[in-house]
């Protein structure tokens, strides 16, 4: 972003990008794996055609369109369906048994994990890529450093003023993802409330 910069920050925070699927969906891919003599999937005739869905994390949604694309040229008769929407999207929609495959850019919760279960589905986690959080000001901005208390301070509304942090006197303008992006609950979770489960923040 040319109008932009990252800031110096004292300590690095990455989250996980995982893919929730469940134990049907993973007995399918299985198959999907090994081809048959006919060439489809083990068990599949070749000209059947199997649909998977796949929704979830904006962070993942193009590297899961090239993985998408490149197993369908290995196996034409399997059709998959990639959007995003974000983390809770996606999870929400694997917990209503409405796609076949969920990516997150955060772990499923416990919650979630019960609520899938009623549903009648399994969900299986797998820790696919590692993601960075970077933390931007506007490049005339004369702050180059915040520790992640700051930064802390600055979103739970404690700093409102750019001169709180030795900068000038202007108001800070907060921007962040919206609610059901998974990097949304992580920089919630870890860098607002620093890893405070009991926080009212």
């Amino acid at each position: 972003m040319g109008n932009q910069r990252s800031i110096k920050i004292k300590y690095q925070f990455k989250t996980l990008v995982y893919v929730l699927l469940s134990i049907f969906l993973s007995l399918i891919a299985a198959a999907g794996c090994s081809s048959s003599q006919n060439g489809g999937p083990a068990g599949q005739p070749a000209d059947q055609e199997i649909y998977i869905e796949n929704k979830g994390s904006d962070t993942i949604v193009n590297l899961a369109l090239a993985w998408a694309e490149k197993y369908q040229d290995l196996h034409p008769n399997i059709r998959i369906s990639v959007t995003g929407g974000g983390s809770g999207t996606g999870i929400a929609s694997l917990i209503n048994n409405t796609v076949d495959i969920a990516n997150a850019s955060r772990r499923i919760k416990e919650e979630e994990i019960s609520n899938a279960q009623d549903n009648g589905v399994e969900p299986i986690e797998y820790v696919i890529a590692r993601d960075a959080i970077a933390v931007i000001v506007h490049p005339d901005n004369p702050i180059n450093q915040l520790t992640i208390a700051q930064i802390s301070a600055i979103y739970s509304g404690e700093y409102t003023n750019w001169s709180q942090l030795g900068g000038e006197d202007r108001p800070i303008v907060r921007l962040s993802r919206e609610t059901n992006s998974g990097t949304h609950v992580y920089f919630l979770e870890n860098v607002l409330r620093q890893g405070d489960d009991e926080s009212k923040i």
